[in-house]
C-alpha cells in the first residue's frame, strides 16, 4: 500500500482529500503545517506529498525547498492562487505538479496516480540488460535510473528524468512543448508552456556547466527542444 502525506492547515480539506484517496486504496498521513510535514516525513516512508502553499509556522514553499534537499518524492502543490507566476514558483522550488483550489477531487486523484506511476517506474530497475544512453559527457543508465555528467551523479526528479530520457533516446529530434507534455504527463497539453519550460530550465541547471550556453539541451526557437547529437 502506498502512503500519501496530505498537508494543509484547513482540516476539512485534509479530511476530504483523505476520503477520496482512501477509496483508491492509499494509506494517508496528515499534517497541518510545513514543520509537522517535515516531522512526519522523518518518521515514515512516504511515496507522495500533497502540500498547501499558505500555512502557518512553515509554508509550503519553504517546506518543499527543505524536502528537496534530501528527497525526490513527488510533490503536488495546492494553491488558491491562480496567477501563472505562483504556479511557476511552485515548480521552481521543486514541486512536480500543482492543483488550484477549489479543485475537482477526481482530478487530484488522477494527478496523484500519474505522479506515483512515474515515481514507481523511476525507482524500479529494468530486468533487461543495461540500457545506457550517452551524449558526450552526459550518460543515462536507465536500469539504475542514474544520470551522470562527466562522471558526477546528477539528482533529477522523476519528471526531469523522464523528460531528459525522452530527449536523449531521440538525439537530434526536436520535440515541441506539447509533444513533451503529452509524452510525459499522458494528457492533453493545455497551457503546458510554463510547466515544461520550468522543468527544462531545472534540467539545464543540473546537467549544463553554463545553462545559458548549453552543450546538450538545446532550444530550437519557435519549435521546441532537442538533445544535440554527439
Amino acid at each position: 500500500m502506498q502512503t500519501i502525506l496530505v498537508c494543509d492547515d484547513d482540516k476539512e480539506i485534509v479530511e476530504a482529500i483523505e476520503i477520496y484517496l482512501q477509496q483508491e486504496g492509499y494509506h494517508i498521513l496528515k499534517a497541518y503545517d510545513g514543520e509537522e510535514a517535515l516531522e512526519v516525513l522523518k518518521e515514515n516512508e512516504v511515496h507522495l506529498l500533497i502540500m498547501d502553499v499558505m500555512m502557518p509556522r512553515l509554508d509550503g514553499i519553504r517546506a518543499t525547498l527543505k524536502i528537496r534537499e534530501e528527497s525526490s518524492i513527488p510533490i503536488i502543490i495546492l494553491s488558491a492562487k491562480t496567477e501563472d507566476a505562483d504556479k511557476i514558483l511552485g515548480l521552481n522550488i521543486g514541486a512536480d505538479d500543482y492543483v488550484e483550489k477549489p479543485f475537482n477531487p477526481l482530478e487530484l486523484v488522477a494527478r496523484v496516480k500519474s505522479q506515483l506511476r512515474r515515481y514507481t517506474q523511476l525507482g524500479n530497475a529494468a530486468e533487461n540488460s543495461a540500457s545506457v544512453y550517452t551524449v558526450g559527457g552526459l550518460s543515462i543508465n536507465d536500469d539504475l535510473k542514474e544520470v551522470t555528467v562527466d562522471g558526477e551523479v546528477v539528482k533529477l526528479t522523476p519528471i526531469e528524468y523522464n523528460i531528459l530520457l525522452l530527449l536523449v533516446k531521440n538525439q537530434g529530434k526536436v520535440f515541441s512543448i506539447n509533444q513533451i507534455y503529452e509524452s510525459i504527463w499522458n494528457e492533453d497539453a493545455i497551457g503546458a508552456d510554463n510547466t515544461v519550460a520550468v522543468h527544462i530550465r531545472h534540467i539545464r541547471e543540473k546537467i549544463e556547466i553554463n545553462p545559458k550556453e548549453p552543450r546538450y539541451l538545446k532550444v530550437v526557437w519557435g519549435v521546441g527542444y532537442k538533445i544535440e547529437k554527439n
